[in-house]
């Protein structure tokens, strides 16, 4: 018997998504320092685009910026699925 079979993995990769997609710059990614902002270089200083923050933080926004249509389809099938089979 599978306790984690792929139906459940594929729940995780959306709420995980969701998590990722839902988190807001201003108001928790600023405070922590991992804003676009502070990302950013300032007059006469060079971008440093091979730490893991700036490319955690690029990560970040890409999934913000490009899954957020999708993970409203995805949501409402999953949701659709749910009422439906669950």
């Amino acid at each position: 018997m599978l306790l984690f079979g792929l139906g459940n993995l594929v729940y995780v990769i959306v709420l995980i998504i969701n998590a990722i997609a839902v988190l807001s710059e201003d108001r928790f990614l600023a405070r922590i320092g991992w804003g676009r902002t502070q990302a950013e270089p300032g007059f006469g200083a060079s971008y440093d685009s091979t730490s893991v923050k700036a490319k955690s933080v690029n990560l970040i926004a890409s999934v913000r910026t490009v899954m957020r249509i999708p993970l409203i389809v995805i949501n409402t099938v999953i949701i659709v699925y749910e009422l439906i089979l669950g």
